[in-house]
């Protein structure tokens, strides 16, 4: 099975007007998100006024679509509908709360065993790994999903650039803990700081992103700014936001919602339709900005690229 990410095959010049092709390359060139070449590009939906979800232009007006032909949510949707207990519990409320969030300049620390620790910033690891466009399926535990484009490089050229030792089995990730600008934070019956973690293997593939941005732009704080891990065949509580610290570890590392709550929400937590959550169906969903549901795929959509990481083991004892 590969592993490799596979683009949408449609080239971005035959569905956009060429001139505006153009003018978003050199816009993500001149920003610096994007020094190779494009995955796949597209014009960035018009924003009249971001507070009115009626002037935004419609996504799928925008050529953006997953390789499966869905297209992308709109830039309102993704920046105003999110799950992010640091700021709220309400998914409308994230956006405001987060507004003053500084996520520039942005700084990760990397420790364990590996070779390289030490302190690696944002600017410095877009510049060398030079970030592409993924648009990648976002499903929810909770039942619903969305389509995005992100902007990212694969975990594994970090990986790759610090040098895990032998004994390293883990990567555990941690969100940055800043409660005067996170009001959620003083809510203490969340075991914070947020934690995460992947199996070297998992972060190793292909599918497996840093994000750094999103819809041609920077990463906006309500996203996971300054920057985040996407994992799109699994729920999306798995990719950590706003993470400050790497840890390369021997041991499968406690996760924040596995804490909480283990028999809802397991380490792996890969998309099952098969597998219910314990209080409500996963067979389908509810794609953002959609009317009725759809049906759940295996690993979201992704089983040709990730399931050879999960030979023999029990998907329904592993949710």
């Amino acid at each position: 099975m590969s592993s490799k990410y596979r683009p949408n095959t449609i080239d971005a010049a035959e569905i956009t007007p060429k001139e505006m092709y153009l003018s978003r390359r050199n816009f993500i060139r001149s920003t610096g998100l994007l020094a190779g070449s494009m995955v796949l590009g597209a014009c960035v939906p018009a924003i009249k006024n971001e507070s009115s979800p009626e002037t935004l232009t419609p996504a799928a007006s925008s050529g953006l679509t997953d390789e499966l032909g869905d297209p992308a949510n709109t830039l309102y949707e993704i920046t105003h509908y999110n799950n992010y207990y640091e700021f709220t519990t309400d998914k409308d409320g994230v956006a405001g709360l987060a507004k003053d969030f500084q996520t520039s300049p942005w700084s990760v620390e990397v420790s364990g065993f590996v070779s390289k620790p030490g302190s690696y910033t944002v600017e410095d690891l877009v510049s060398k790994f030079k970030p592409e466009e993924r648009i990648y399926r976002l499903r929810c535990v909770e039942a619903w999903s969305m389509v995005i484009p992100w902007i990212g490089f694969p975990i594994s050229r970090l990986l790759e650039e610090v040098g895990p030792t032998s004994e390293a089995k883990f990567v555990r990730f941690e969100t940055v803990m800043r409660p005067d600008e996170m009001p959620g934070l003083s809510d203490y019956s969340y075991p914070w700081p947020y934690q995460e973690g992947l199996r070297l293997d998992e972060a190793m593939n292909d599918l497996a992103i840093f994000a750094t941005g999103l819809y041609g732009g920077t990463l906006p704080a309500q996203n996971g700014g300054g920057i985040r891990v996407v994992v799109p065949w699994k729920y999306g509580f798995k990719s950590i936001k706003a993470i400050n610290k790497i840890e390369f570890v021997a041991d499968r590392p406690e996760t924040m919602w596995n804490t909480i709550a283990p028999r809802e929400y397991g380490f792996y937590s890969n998309v099952n339709p098969n597998v219910d959550h314990p209080r409500w169906s996963q067979a389908t969903e509810r794609r953002i900005g959609e009317t009725g549901r759809r049906k759940t795929l295996m690993f979201n959509g992704y089983e040709e690229e990730v399931a050879d990481l999960y030979e023999g083991m029990d998907l329904t004892v592993s949710y």
